[in-house]
């Protein structure tokens, strides 16, 4: 039994391969087509699952689309007549593309299927359609290593739900409790985005990032105007201070009075005041993440949660939860946004519809995220050669000891082995590498190489085995999808003079001995790395520990700032010319920039549009 799903014509587009109940490959099609949160209909995405799993378009049993665009549509009409005639410039705009594009979506789907994949396939009698939350809590519940658990998704908005509450067990699950647009969490939090002028469903990690440099002091202000939270759990919103309704803007001058000035624009100073602002929003969706966890899991009496949705990207809020113990254990999907409903609608499909048994693995049925394509050695040395690149091949070991060498001497690498990662996190498959003991390093990385806002924290890798010496968490976090803070015996004596500063001057402060990782409150967003699910990955950090003692790595995505992950040799290459990387390993091959002879045309950045 072979399920294809897709997720298309929004954003993050994407495509899977089920066999059996397997998911043999997953892809996000802006990885081939190199342009960030490509929405259009996934071609290259499917192409490389059909051709990864030697699967002909006829041996396709099932197309599944990851959401029911007529349901959509209905939300916008009832949506504008709910609020007429103050939306019609709004949905007047709106309604010739959900017209053309997204009512009679079928027909496009099967118009693409038809064009782009085999035209010979009758794709009608194939294709089925899964709601928007079914997906995000199929992704959730389907691929965890729980044989039953609660299901808690969150995000913007889907067909009509918002958030939902549920319980999987075994090959099913039931989505229990919805709470419905206009009232959303994620909705909520992308105002705050547009208001501290970073890009809707894109800059909201930038926004997370930016809290702790903030007090957090209009949360009362947000929940005497903006939310009303209920102890269950259930909340609405008082839509007098939103526009995303009827209007083209996600916030309105009422929302700009409350908060004190007009929307800041993009790349804008950032003051005190968007700050405290990032703060306080990021506190109150906390608290509403926290209370709907409690719910969930007394209406279930689970003790594992499983999250999808985007919300569930906000590894601040994850972290939380873990830690109050409410659960034993909680599963993230790590595409837990759109790309991941493509995962998620070939599970509905597969286990609710068709009823097939489930078989739950130890670790997860997501393979480490590494689900996308890889290179022989063979074809990434002509690749290479292809583009004028000087590299030495290596053996395991002695590539191994040369990266880890590279980056204790302070030198920051460019690493892409194996699969590529599904998902948004860069997971030690194609990452950028760093020294995470030196206090220059974040600033180097964010200006110098990721040509990103200096005030973004980065991740650490460690190793599953030392995770618990160097971090505080509760349960491991294969996906990066869990803050916590560094571990007491790692951090430093903070000076008396350093209690005075405050705002984005406290990047000035040491906290422990691994700065690099360590945000400006103590925290830091955890990858931990097990040697079954990415053997070379942590046989790098076990070279780094044997020559530092330090276990640890900084890890980023390797790409710049509105570039997409590199896939092939040659964006990696591109890249590491580029930018300020000091070497890059491809498979076997090491190249160090002081061998090179190719020079970029222009700055790798100016590439890529900002995101």
């Amino acid at each position: 039994m072979r399920v294809l799903g897709i997720s298309a014509y929004y954003h993050d587009a994407a495509a899977c391969l089920l066999v059996n109940g397997e998911i043999k490959c997953a892809a996000q099609e802006e990885r081939f087509t190199r342009i960030k949160h490509d929405a259009s209909f996934p071609i290259n995405a499917i192409q490389f699952c059909l051709e990864f799993s030697n699967t002909k378009p006829s041996e396709v049993d099932y197309v599944v689309f990851y959401d029911k665009p007529f349901l959509k549509f209905e939300r916008l009409l009832e949506t504008y007549l709910a609020f007429a005639p103050r939306g019609f410039r709004s949905f007047s705009l709106a309604l010739p593309s959900w017209i053309k594009d997204k009512l009679f979506q079928k027909s496009q789907l099967l118009q693409d299927l038809t064009e782009h994949v085999d035209q010979d396939v009758k794709w009608t009698s194939r294709l089925a359609f899964s709601e928007h939350h079914l997906s995000h809590a199929a992704s959730a519940f389907f691929p965890s290593p729980f044989e039953s658990a609660a299901i808690l998704t969150m995000d913007g908005v889907g067909e009509w739900t918002t958030t939902s509450m549920g319980f999987g067990s075994g090959n099913s699950l039931a989505i229990e409790r919805e709470i419905q647009f206009p009232h959303s969490i994620g909705l909520l939090y992308s105002a705050f985005t547009y208001y501290l002028g970073f890009r809707v469903n894109s800059g909201e990690y930038k926004m997370m990032g930016l809290a702790p440099y903030g007090t957090p002091k209009y949360i009362s202000l947000i929940k005497d105007n903006l939310i009303d939270l209920k102890a269950d759990g259930s909340f609405a919103l008082n839509l007098r201070y939103f526009d995303y309704c009827t209007g083209l803007t996600m916030t309105n001058e009422a929302f700009h009075e409350l908060f004190g000035g007009s929307p800041r624009t993009a790349e804008g100073t950032l003051e005190t005041r968007h700050l405290d602002i990032a703060a306080s929003i990021q506190a109150v969706t906390e608290e509403v993440v926290l209370t709907l966890g409690r719910e969930v899991s007394r209406q279930t009496g689970a003790r594992n949660l499983c999250l999808a949705g985007g919300v569930a990207l906000n590894c601040v809020a994850n972290g939380k939860l873990s830690q109050t113990g409410i659960f034993d254990r909680i599963w993230i999907q790590p595409a837990a946004g759109d790309a991941g409903g493509a995962i998620g609608a070939a599970l509905a499909l597969y286990y609710q519809l068709l009823g097939r048994s489930r078989v739950v693995t130890p670790s997860d049925g997501m393979k480490g995220a590494l689900l996308g394509p890889e290179y022989s050695q063979k074809d990434i040395e002509q690749r290479l050669l292809s583009c004028g690149a000087r590299f030495t091949v290596l053996e395991e070991g002695e590539l191994l000891t040369k990266a880890a060498q590279s980056i204790a001497k302070g030198e920051a690498i460019g690493w892409m082995t194996g699969r590529m990662e599904f998902g948004p996190r860069a997971l030690g498959a194609r990452s950028i590498l760093a020294d995470p003991r030196l206090p220059t390093t974040q600033r180097q990385l964010n200006l110098k190489i990721k040509f990103r806002e200096s005030f973004r924290p980065f991740a650490p890798s460690v190793r599953e085995e030392d995770a618990n010496e160097w971090f505080d968490l509760r349960e491991p976090s294969p996906y990066m999808l869990l803050v916590g803070e560094v571990g007491e015996q790692q951090r430093l004596k903070v000076n008396q003079h350093d209690d005075k500063i405050f705002g984005l001057d406290k990047q000035s402060i040491q906290l422990s001995t691994i700065p690099a990782v360590t945000h400006v409150d103590g925290t830091a967003r955890v990858q931990t790395v097990s040697i079954d699910v990415n053997p070379r990955f942590h046989g790098l950090l076990t070279r780094f520990k044997e020559i530092t003692g330090c276990p640890v790595l900084v890890n980023t995505s390797f790409n710049v700032r509105g570039e997409p992950i590199v896939n092939t040799p040659e964006d990696a290459f591109r890249c590491f010319i580029g930018t300020g990387l000091d070497a890059l390993v491809v498979g076997n091959c090491f190249l160090e920039k002081s061998e090179q002879t190719e020079t970029p045309s222009r700055p790798h950045h100016e590439l890529y549009s900002l995101d």
